[in-house]
């Protein structure tokens, strides 16, 4: 009631969760268009309910708070938004039957927090989000939206409880944040571009990725991202870009620039051959992956994974990964472990300066087949 009454006014609206109150929400979508610009104003605790049995039966069991069309709306505060995903991270990942309170079976999958859709002009800042069953923070269709200040937490084994996903949005500025979770720091999936991404810290993660793309022999294209100045430390992956077999469209114009590694297991990663299972096998289409470039690039490694890794399809190669100033040496935990070299598969590019450890697996040039398709992906 508080929303729709505020979204109807006709002039600029403040709506507040006011700081000392803590609040159970119930699965919601606050849905526009709103009349005019609206302030939404956390300072108090929103939480969800506790857990899968005490989710309503009416409710989408995907997600929990949905903005939904619409448009010029600030969110923020010192507040804390907690999805209380404790009790969903102990069920199995894939959908599951639980009793509901009236002792009726229901289908349940793991909820995404706060999600974004179909919505523009947006500025979301200084909140701290917590605990999220599954994806704890999504833009989905969006565009105009700047995303700053967060703080984002859930524990480092919580499954999918990835930090920011960006897909099918354009126009996107993510920036000054933290984030320590149990999947992917940031993760931007396809329909993405113009995506700026700067001074996060991930720590511990999955990395800041670009992906999965292509998924069961679909589409996906990705372009203009950038990511720069950014701290990753103790994360199973640094950056990241990842396909499944069988997919198509591309991913181009992609910059990695000054970032710092901290025992990172795969600090610099291309990885193709995606898979969740044994039972993927290679097929003849994959996403195409052009115009990246990986420049000052610092830090530690962890050795039980190569420093750089660089999986191309071996039907689709990557062309023209551009590599500088990267710096990557064995983590001092090691514990006498052999380091491990820089891993290339089908990957075309070169080195503009000297890079340690040494890539001398990378291919110069740029194969004939690749030239017909630039053109005609996305």
């Amino acid at each position: 009631m508080a929303w729709d009454i505020a979204c109807s006014q006709t002039q600029p609206a403040l709506l507040v969760a006011p700081a000392g109150y803590r609040f159970v929400v119930q699965p919601t979508v606050l849905a526009g268009p709103c009349q005019t610009s609206l302030l939404f104003q956390i300072d108090g605790t929103i939480m969800a309910p506790d857990g899968p049995r005490s989710w309503p039966n009416y409710s989408n069991k995907r997600q929990w708070l949905v903005f939904y069309n619409v448009t010029g709306m600030t969110v923020q505060g010192d507040g804390v938004v907690d999805g209380r995903g404790h009790k969903w991270w102990d069920l199995p990942c894939k959908p599951h039957k639980v009793k509901s309170s009236n002792l009726k079976l229901i289908d349940q999958r793991n909820v995404q927090a706060i999600r974004f859709f179909m919505s523009s002009n947006l500025t979301v800042q200084g909140l701290k989000v917590q605990n999220s069953p599954q994806f704890h923070f999504r833009l989905d269709h969006c565009q105009n939206v700047v995303v700053r200040m967060l703080n984002i937490h859930s524990p480092s084994l919580s499954p999918n409880t990835d930090g920011i996903h960006i897909e099918n949005s354009n126009n996107i500025i993510v920036h000054s944040s933290l984030i320590s979770n149990g999947d992917d720091c940031i993760s931007i999936g396809a329909g993405s571009y113009n995506v700026h991404i700067r001074n996060i810290t991930c720590s511990p993660s999955h990395g800041i990725s670009i992906g999965s793309l292509g998924f069961r022999n679909s589409g996906a294209c990705v372009s203009n991202i950038t990511v720069s100045d950014c701290f990753i430390h103790h994360s199973q992956n640094g950056v990241r870009i990842k396909t499944w077999q069988g997919g198509y469209g591309s991913v181009s114009q992609v910059k990695f620039h000054n970032i710092w590694m901290e025992g990172v297991r795969n600090p610099v990663i291309i990885d193709q051959y995606y898979c969740l299972s044994k039972n993927c096998s290679n097929q003849t289409s994959g996403v195409y992956i052009h115009d990246v470039s990986y420049s000052n690039i610092r830090g530690t490694y962890d050795v039980r994974s190569p420093p750089m890794h660089l999986a191309c399809s071996d039907s689709v190669p990557c062309t023209d990964l551009e590599l500088s100033d990267i710096v990557l040496f064995p983590g001092a935990d090691h514990g006498g472990v052999a380091e491990k070299n820089p891993f290339c598969w089908n990957a075309y590019g070169g080195n503009q300066t000297l890079i340690v450890p040494p890539v001398s697996c990378l291919i110069g040039g740029s194969p004939d087949l690749i030239m017909d398709l630039k053109e005609d992906l996305c």
